[in-house]
C-alpha cells in the first residue's frame, strides 16, 4: 500500500516536471525572410531603354499565361512596361524586325519590349508564365 501511495505522490511531481521541459518559456524565432531580386532593369530584354510610364492613373496587372507546346504566338506589341517570369518550360521570344531572340527556361525574368513586335514560340513542352503589367485602366495589354 506504501508503494502505491508513493507513486500517487511522484506522478503529480513526474507530471510537472514533464510539462516544465516541454514548454519552453523562450520565445523562438522566426526564420529569416529571405529576398532576391528576380528583375531590375530600365532596359527590355534587346537593350532597348524605357523611355516612359503611360501616364494616367496606374492600373497594374498579373497574369498566370500557358502556352500549349509547339505553338508560336501572333506578332504583337505592348504599350506598357512588363515582365514576365518563367514559372515552367522553355520559351523563345523573337523580335520581327532585325532578328534577335533570347531563349527562357523556367525560372528566367524577361523585361517585355515596349512598343516593338515580338512574340514567343515554344518548343515540345507548354510554357506557363506570370506577367506582370504596368499600366492605366482602358489601356490594352498588348495589340
Amino acid at each position: 500500500m506504501l508503494r502505491n501511495a508513493a507513486a500517487y505522490l511522484l506522478a503529480p511531481t513526474m507530471l510537472l516536471s514533464g510539462c516544465a521541459t516541454a514548454h519552453n518559456t523562450e520565445p523562438t524565432k522566426a526564420p529569416a525572410v529571405e529576398s532576391s531580386v528576380l528583375l531590375k532593369s530600365s532596359r527590355s530584354w534587346d537593350g532597348t531603354p524605357y523611355v516612359a510610364y503611360p501616364s494616367g492613373t496606374p492600373e497594374l496587372t498579373v497574369l498566370k499565361i500557358r502556352i500549349p507546346a509547339n505553338t508560336a504566338l501572333n506578332w504583337h506589341q505592348h504599350p506598357m512596361p512588363n515582365a514576365a517570369y518563367v514559372v515552367s518550360g522553355e520559351l523563345k521570344v523573337e523580335t520581327r524586325e532585325g532578328g534577335k531572340s533570347i531563349m527562357l527556361k523556367a525560372g528566367d525574368v524577361l523585361p517585355e519590349m515596349v512598343d516593338q513586335q515580338h512574340r514567343g514560340v515554344t518548343a515540345a513542352r507548354a510554357v506557363e508564365l506570370v506577367v506582370f503589367y504596368a499600366g492605366t485602366p482602358g489601356l490594352p495589354l498588348s495589340q
